[in-house]
């Protein structure tokens, strides 16, 4: 085996040393050493990104060498290092951007506990990602869960966050029993955990024609469970109060990458567990796309409502996720491009888009209210640059990383005739015209004078690692809107060799 393959099982590892590093570190110490390794773990993946993009194959990694029931699997190909190099990524550059507000906004004793709670949020993404076992899959899925409501709640003496963590716990557990109701009549009629014997033996199943109801009903328990922890619509009702009460980088990591992380494993599921054929038959895709739709729709309707910066950001993400579920229940190779490519997109933009809502804050007296915001552009021009970027990337305007997503899901849709062609055209005209329309006012609006001069000696923040993170998320999108034929490749072997 070759050294670049144990990679992925040593960026969990030093994650889990990393969080506990941290707790009993000092606040600076920890934010360095939860910094280090994320980058570190960025070139680690990137390296394995690299050699599985060279072999275009993907490979098993056996933990401790031992292969199951005692040991444990990881799988990694194209698609898997491709995730795995994103997530570390865009989490480093998150918690750059949103740095000065974590020291704010937590409490000082607490702040070694919140980049401990990051490094293991990390540790279950990417195992959620790499995963070959259906059980340990279960398993990072309420250690995520616990990590991510740690992050909202964390928020100092902010009763909304306690409220919204409530919520959101509530409902994520609620996604987490549904999944492990699946795994537990998957197990009772294969006998395994292992997702690649579980695989085959569902074939026969499928074929045979057993077990055909419970086979089903799996399928849907899989599909509402990740859909309520991914805050798919109807079930997102919970998503802007956790994402908008949290401290922006907390915002930043919910939106970009948890909710991502929980689509990846459905993801994986279809295809390494399930099968795609399977999920066709069973009509689930219809289901997906429909609500995927709904989402693109009413999460953009929401938020051009809204009157708070961060509510509108988080009803948009309620709209983006739309976009992924509309490619996944497309039922298509294609389809399931445009969905990776934009849970790609998303988490190189909505992260950036509130660290600039900060700081908006930071230079408008904290108020997230449009009517102290006006200006603040001008007062904070980098963050009113990085925002109009996101907002035309959102909107998807060429050149910009949201474009690629929208022109995907248009050859998608074009490729596949009746009734999903008409409403997934209709849905993402209709949903690109509600983007525009909160949007560019919104941009407008940052950019406006006011009459009220309450914020005009407002300087900007200077926190050097804020400048850093903000450039990066730029050139990022710009690089995903312009360059975008290298991820689409890998993406289209990732699925390939996942299938």
């Amino acid at each position: 085996m070759a050294l670049v393959q144990n990679f992925p099982f040593a960026a969990i590892m030093l994650y889990l040393a990393g969080g506990v590093t941290c707790c009993v570190l000092k606040p600076k110490a920890s934010k360095w050493v939860c910094l280090v390794l994320n980058m570190l773990v960025t070139g680690l993946m990137f390296s394995v990104l690299l050699f599985t993009v060279h072999t275009g194959e993907s490979y098993v990694y056996w933990m401790g060498h031992f292969p199951a029931p005692w040991g444990n699997e990881i799988r990694i190909g194209p698609l898997e290092a491709l995730m795995g190099t994103a997530f570390p990524l865009v989490m480093t550059l998150t918690l750059l951007g949103g740095m000065e507000h974590i020291f704010e906004d937590v409490e000082p004793e607490k702040v070694n506990l919140y980049f401990t709670v990051v490094s293991l949020l990390m540790v279950s993404m990417l195992a959620l990602v790499f995963t070959n076992d259906l059980f340990t899959a279960y398993v990072f899925v309420e250690i995520n869960t616990i990590a991510s409501c740690a992050l909202v709640m964390l928020k100092y003496k902010s009763g909304r966050a306690l409220v919204a963590t409530t919520r959101y716990l509530i409902m994520s557990l609620l996604g987490s029993g549904l999944f492990l109701l699946g795994i537990i009549i998957l197990y009772s009629i294969t006998g395994h955990l292992l997702m690649q014997p579980m695989s085959a033996r569902i074939q026969e199943l499928f074929a045979s024609g057993e077990y055909a109801f419970p086979l089903t009903v799996t399928i849907g328990l899989f599909s509402v469970g990740m859909a309520l922890k991914s805050a798919l619509w109807p079930f997102s009702a919970w998503l802007p109060d956790a994402h908008s009460s949290a401290t922006a980088a907390s915002s930043g990591i919910l939106s970009g990458l948890v909710i991502k992380s929980y689509i990846v494993l459905l993801i994986k599921i279809f295809y390494r567990v399930l099968g795609s054929e399977e999920i066709l038959s069973s009509g689930v895709t219809d289901v997906l796309f429909l609500f995927g739709v709904g989402a693109m729709v009413f999460g953009s309707f929401y938020a051009l409502k809204e009157k708070d910066i961060k509510r509108l950001l988080a009803y948009s993400s309620v709209a983006q996720v739309g976009y992924i579920y509309a490619g996944i229940g497309l039922g298509t190779k294609a389809g399931m491009i445009a969905a990776c490519v934009q849970i790609l997109v998303h988490a190189a933009t909505k992260p950036m888009l509130f660290c600039t809502s900060a700081g908006f804050m930071s230079v408008s007296g904290g108020s997230r209210r449009f009517e102290d915001l006006r200006g603040a552009g001008r007062r904070d021009p980098l963050s009113g640059i990085a925002f109009t970027v996101g907002a035309l990337s959102m909107i998807g305007i060429p050149l910009f990383a949201g474009f690629v997503t929208k022109l995907w899901l248009t050859r998608a849709l074009l490729s596949r005739l009746g009734w999903k062609l008409w409403i997934g055209i209709a849905a993402l005209v209709l949903s690109t015209v509600l983007n525009a329309l909160y949007y560019i006012p919104t941009v407008s609006l940052l950019f406006g004078r006011r009459n009220d001069h309450r914020f005009d000696d407002t300087k900007p923040q200077k926190d050097y690692s804020y400048l850093i993170a903000i450039v990066c998320f730029i050139v990022l999108n710009f690089l995903l809107g312009t360059c975008s034929e290298p991820v689409t490749g890998i993406i289209e072997t990732g699925l390939s060799v996942l299938s």
